[in-house]
């Protein structure tokens, strides 16, 4: 049986209970959200999902009378078949007619009871995230909203002086003035240089003098309309308009890349595929279009889906070397380093044929590092088990990694270990990446 409880409550209280209930079931709220990833696709967290837990997780709380103490006054029905002593008989097995508890069937099929939470995007990471030891810094970079740019929106008659339109500013003034009828400069000083050469000359005839009076009266209209009307005025400025928008569309491909040999045990790929969906989600909320390319490899590599990534056994030896080979030829024919952004996270165990190494060493310094933006490896281990000496595998890495900064490599033994991975990412890589568009 399913209970779905669509009651609505009163003066806003919606969201206050439903966040007391979580509290209250977080840890088998949290224990599915971990099924539901481990069972799900990794291309679909992060993006609100159901989840199911039992009745009794909830531990409402209620009423009931205690027995041992207080007064109470009861009233029992009198019967015909027991005397007081009498031992009374058990009912017999799915007697009831109704639902029955954990584990008990009811007369109409009904099994467990249970809770269905419709999670939003925000409390699934919340919940998902919260065994990993994220900082609570990290948790909201992981879950915020896309940024935005200002792009340009139009013009404006306000704005900042230094955002004033030189160009639109001064083909307003000019349109106004023209409207306006405003008086040309060289026009007065035609006015006032014929003005003074009349009077130079001595003695003015009548008609001279008639003259001397007008050009008078035309130059103090003239100045006086060119006072009235300035050159620019007020209404003339105009500013450009800056509105925030979507940051531009970039493209990024993550490259998967795991050792799926008989070494690796079903929970050293469950902790692979953690670590690959937080750098997804990590990935997701900085590019708008995110490819995925699953990669597994043990004497040889192919490329191949998610589920057969994490599920699909193999068996044999270890080549890390046919991993990035496939990974060089996928990248090459699909995804040119001009157009796109490239990820690279490889899980392994470590183990790797001794051979192959150096082979391995100069596909990764020549060819991968430069074309990506970012690669991280870790190395994972068994359940209980304590990481090892440095295999070969993890001795090469490392010396790669001195030498290219966007080579990261970390040793995980259980879930919490995996952020480690992703600090150096965010606090450097974050801050100073410039996407190739």
């Amino acid at each position: 049986m399913e209970i779905i409880d669509r009651r609505s409550n009163p003066h806003g209280k919606n969201l206050e209970n439903r966040r007391r209930a979580l509290e209250r079931a977080r840890g088998a709220v949290q224990e599915a959200v971990r099924e539901a990833v481990a069972n799900g696709r990794i291309r679909d967290t992060g993006q609100g999902n159901a989840v199911t837990i039992p009745a009794d997780a909830l531990h409402e709380p209620g009423f009931h009378r205690v027995f041992t103490e207080g007064k109470r006054h009861i009233v029992l029905s009198g019967n015909h078949e027991f005397s007081r002593g009498d031992r009374l008989r058990r009912p017999p097995s799915g007697g009831g007619a109704g639902g029955g508890g954990a584990g008990q069937a009811g007369t109409d099929g009904g099994g467990e009871d249970s809770y269905r939470f419709l999670l939003s995007r925000d409390e699934f990471l919340d919940l998902f995230f919260g065994d990993l030891e994220l900082p609570d810094l990290v948790k909201r970079e992981l879950a915020a909203t896309e940024t935005t740019t200002p792009s340009r929106a139009g013009l404006s008659s306000e704005g900042s002086p230094s955002q004033l339109d030189l160009g639109r500013t001064m083909r307003h003034s000019m349109a106004r003035r023209i409207g306006l009828g405003r008086p040309k400069p060289a026009e007065l000083k035609e006015v006032e240089a014929r003005i003074e050469q009349l009077e130079e000359e001595r003695p003015l005839s009548d008609a001279a003098l008639l003259e001397l009076e007008e050009l008078r009266e035309r130059r103090g209209a003239l100045r006086q309309r060119l006072n009235r009307i300035p050159w620019v005025d007020p209404v003339d400025l105009r500013y450009r308009r800056f509105a925030p928008t979507p940051k531009p569309s970039t493209r990024a491909v993550m490259f998967c890349l795991m050792d799926v040999s008989g070494s690796m045990t079903e929970r050293m790929k469950e902790l692979a595929k953690q670590f690959f969906l937080l750098l997804h989600v990590f990935l997701e909320k900085r590019y708008k279009t995110l490819d995925i390319v699953f990669i597994r490899h043990a004497e040889t590599a192919e490329e191949v889906d998610e589920e057969t990534f994490f599920h699909d056994p193999r068996t044999g030896g270890t080549v890390v070397s046919t991993a990035l080979e496939e990974m060089i030829h996928v990248q090459r024919a699909r995804y040119p380093a001009q157009q796109w952004n490239i990820y690279v996270a490889q899980a392994s165990d470590g183990d790797n044929t001794t051979s192959d190494t150096p082979h391995a060493v100069k596909l990764l310094e020549e060819d991968i590092l430069p074309v990506v933006q970012y690669y991280a490896y870790i190395e994972v281990a068994g359940s209980g088990a304590v990481i090892r000496g440095e295999t070969d595998l993890w001795q090469a890495w490392r010396t790669v990694a001195e030498r290219n900064a966007h080579l990261a490599i970390r040793q995980v033994t259980d879930r919490k270990d995996i952020f480690p991975v992703f600090r150096e990412l965010f606090s450097r890589k974050a801050g100073t990446e410039v996407a190739r568009t």
